[in-house]
């Protein structure tokens, strides 16, 4: 298909898990009514986002991917004739967790799932006490609406991860999110931070080619001491952002796509034709020492 309407939920959470389920739900709905074909949940849905403290019982919020809740997603998603785009908290096997995003094709179909690659462990981040580096490697999903590719949070900051996905076919790249202000913070310094991660961002979509869709969640957590900034938001191929959420507001938006313009952008600005492939082998080292 040449056009297709994604759509996300940006939401806060609570400590209910139940309850989490029951608002991404209610707003997968929302964006179906308004002619979503494809809806995006942002990371971790399912919970308040706990990788602010270490805490062993925290590993009780996990399950197994398929698992409860993508069962309940995908009588949704098949209800509806939705593809759904869900981030997990996937327990494994025993004392093996990852941070895992679950592809549902419109007829409720489990397609699989991506495990986050790139793990962070910043002062209220500590996502490496919780979460295995993933192993399933980059990977896209061949759905009913467009191949989608799946990449999460701190993943979006790496190019060669967007980029990898990219030259999989992805069509679309999605970043479930979980990132906010610390609110002892000063306003200069949230602008900052919140500018460089959209443009890392819009950077992919113009160095691939291909539309970019990131969604964060919003509201305050931590007994307030964060602030998750919601600002989800759409880039077109060229890296120009076709909408944006606000920043401390709930919100379901839907937005139509024209998937042929990636190959516009490709043949006026060639970046993929004009990739000097053979001189790529050093950017597989750590680092590039002089010795």
């Amino acid at each position: 298909m040449s056009k297709v309407k994604v759509g996300f939920v940006q939401m806060s959470c609570s400590k209910d898990k139940a309850e989490n389920l029951a608002k991404a739900s209610k707003g997968i709905r929302d964006a179906a009514a308004k002619g979503a074909q494809i809806v995006c949940l942002q990371e971790l849905f399912t919970s308040l986002y706990f990788c602010d403290v270490e805490d062993y019982e925290n590993f009780s919020l996990a399950e197994p991917i398929p698992g409860p809740s993508t069962d309940s997603l995908q009588k949704v998603a098949a209800e509806l004739g939705v593809v759904i785009i869900a981030s997990l908290f996937e327990k494994r096997a025993q004392g093996l967790y990852h941070n895992t995003t679950a592809v549902l094709d419109a007829d409720g179909t489990y397609l699989g799932k991506y495990r986050k690659m790139h793990i962070p462990d910043d002062p209220a981040y500590y996502e490496k006490f919780y979460f295995t580096p993933g192993d399933l490697g980059y990977k896209v999903f061949k759905t009913k609406f467009a191949t989608l590719g799946v990449l999460i949070c701190w993943d979006q900051w790496y190019p060669e991860a967007a980029r990898i996905t990219a030259l999989m076919g992805a069509e679309i790249l999605f970043y479930p999110t979980a990132i906010g202000w610390a609110t002892s913070q000063d306003e200069a310094t949230n602008t900052e931070q919140y500018n460089a991660w959209q443009t890392i961002q819009r950077s992919h979509a113009v160095a691939n080619g291909i539309h970019v869709v990131s969604v964060n969640r919003v509201g305050f957590e931590q007994d307030g001491l964060m602030k998750f900034w919601g600002g989800s938001f759409i880039s077109n191929p060229f890296g120009t952002i076709i909408y944006q959420a606000s920043h401390d507001q709930e919100e379901v938006h839907v937005q139509e796509l024209d998937l042929n313009t990636t190959d516009r952008y490709r043949t006026h600005w060639p970046f993929m034709r004009d990739r000097r492939i053979d001189s790529y082998a050093p950017i597989t080292k750590r680092f590039i020492d002089e010795a």
